[in-house]
């Protein structure tokens, strides 16, 4: 399920999630965004790019739990929290997240 953006098509696959990660910046992830009813502000924009750094360290889209305890020890308590991350991502911090990151669904997520 291809998406046009800026005259450009990028594969997505049947939820979304981008095909070629490396199709990923920051238009691409304000179309993912508007898909998913976020309005993307300073604070999902910390998230995902904390996203895109983890799975950059790591090869892997961390789940809610992994997520929010990385994000917790790099950006705070009071970030590192679930409630703080569904008031962002209301359809799951890690699922929604990553989708607008650009990464691959995280494991675990169903």
């Amino acid at each position: 399920m291809p998406i046009e953006i800026n005259g450009k098509s990028v594969e997505t696959d049947e939820e979304g999630y981008l095909i070629n990660l490396a199709d990923w910046d920051e238009d691409i992830a304000g179309e993912l965004a508007k898909s998913e009813n976020v309005e993307m502000s300073d604070s999902h924009w910390e998230v995902v790019n904390f996203l895109r750094e983890y799975y950059n360290e790591y090869q892997i889209a961390p789940a809610v739990r992994v997520l929010t305890k990385a994000i917790g020890k790099k950006l705070g308590p009071e970030k590192g929290n679930s409630k703080y991350l569904y008031e962002l991502f209301p359809y799951g911090p890690a699922k929604q997240a990553c989708k607008i990151a650009g990464l691959p669904k995280p494991t675990g997520c169903i």
